[in-house]
């Protein structure tokens, strides 16, 4: 991830979160680098929290199983953004498959493309109540910004990005073999 861009978080066993600090490179995170919120996203140390905590501690509200959540500035889902409209729809992809749930590559899956907003709690708001009628979901973009998705565990989570990077790559070559 380069310089400063996206965020991580694991949810403890305790319940708290640990989140990225605001403004820390990703590539060089240290223990300095890493901080704890409660459910609602406050600080529990007196530090920043990233900007976009309240993201990630909706998903750990509406997923009580999941214990991680990852978002990379994806340069993939980021072209991808602006290339199509509200939606990505991967469809018959055998990658599919890496995604919690999906057994076959006959399946469909939708991720929702949510325009940018630096108003952060109304962002949370937009994306709760899309996920209130599209569940379940594995992930979402910002547009012009980067995507979110999530899991049981770190491997999961990690897992999910690999392979929506692999398959926003894929459709951002299709969109734009269609374009020329």
């Amino acid at each position: 991830m380069p310089a400063t861009s996206g965020n991580f978080s694991a949810r403890l066993s305790d319940g708290r979160i640990a989140v990225t600090v605001s403004g820390r490179h990703k590539g060089q995170l240290g223990r300095e680098d890493i901080m704890l919120v409660d459910e609602h996203g406050h600080s529990l140390d007196g530090r920043k929290p990233s900007a976009e905590t309240l993201l990630h501690t909706s998903l750990y509200r509406r997923y009580p199983k999941i214990s991680c959540v990852l978002h990379p500035h994806s340069p993939n889902a980021t072209v991808l953004s602006r290339l199509v409209g509200t939606e990505v729809v991967l469809e018959d992809y055998e990658l599919l498959k890496a995604l919690q749930g999906i057994d076959t590559h006959d399946s469909r899956v939708v991720v929702p493309i949510f325009p940018n907003d630096q108003n952060i709690p109304r962002l949370a708001l937009a994306v709760d109540d899309y996920l209130d009628q599209h569940d379940p979901a594995h992930g979402y973009i910002i547009a012009g910004h980067g995507f979110y998705t999530w899991g049981c565990s770190v491997a999961d989570a990690l897992r999910h990005v690999e392979a929506l990077e692999f398959l926003f790559d894929l459709e951002v070559r299709l969109h734009g073999v269609k374009r020329l």
